[in-house]
């Protein structure tokens, strides 16, 4: 993936990458309970990923669950992180990874590598939050659902990780093809 300083000072990203989403079980960043995963090359989405994960640690939060609607009973059978990432690691395969508000899921990320002993590769993470603050000034807020709708995306189940995961690709590639952005 090619990054480069674009109109506005804007960071963009290549036609490549993946975009992920994570839910978390409880207040913890390591408590991850799903990942939406979107794979996207050349400006083509070419895979999807979507997998349940029992959380560390192993509660549930009220807050968070209203929210996204997984349960204990949801991920009691569930395979660990360690055995969803090695089937996730495979389709990120050295791609850049971007998400909506970078800053939950990368720490999510680092957290949970942290939590099973795994050594964290420095994955290359970008953030449409921060591109859409920067790009879409005029929108009453920047959160995902609102920006996906901004660029054309009906984000029909919001909280659901490979919902959010693809409404993130679509504001990417969205952003890929604003006046105000050029790929390098």
């Amino acid at each position: 993936m090619t990054i480069g300083k674009r109109k506005n000072n804007v960071k963009n990203i290549s036609d490549s990458f993946a975009a992920i989403d994570f839910e978390t079980a409880n207040e913890q960043f390591a408590s991850v309970c799903s990942v939406g995963i979107v794979i996207v090359k050349e400006g083509i989405v070419v895979d999807r990923f979507y997998r349940l994960i029992r959380p560390e640690p192993d509660y549930y939060s009220y807050w968070n669950t209203h929210t996204h609607g997984i349960t204990a009973r949801d991920t009691d059978k569930a395979p660990v992180f360690p055995l969803i990432w090695k089937e996730a690691e495979k389709r990120i395969n050295g791609l850049p990874l971007i998400a909506h508000n970078k800053a939950f899921d990368e720490n999510c990320l680092k957290a949970v590598f942290r939590t099973y002993c795994m050594d964290y590769p420095g994955y290359d993470f970008h953030c449409t939050l921060q591109i859409a603050r920067k790009l879409f000034k005029n929108l009453p807020n920047h959160k995902l659902n609102t920006v996906a709708a901004y660029c054309g995306y009906n984000l029909e189940h919001h909280h659901h990780a490979l919902a959010d995961a693809e409404a993130c690709a679509m504001i990417a590639l969205f952003v890929l093809n604003h006046p105000n952005c050029v790929v390098i």
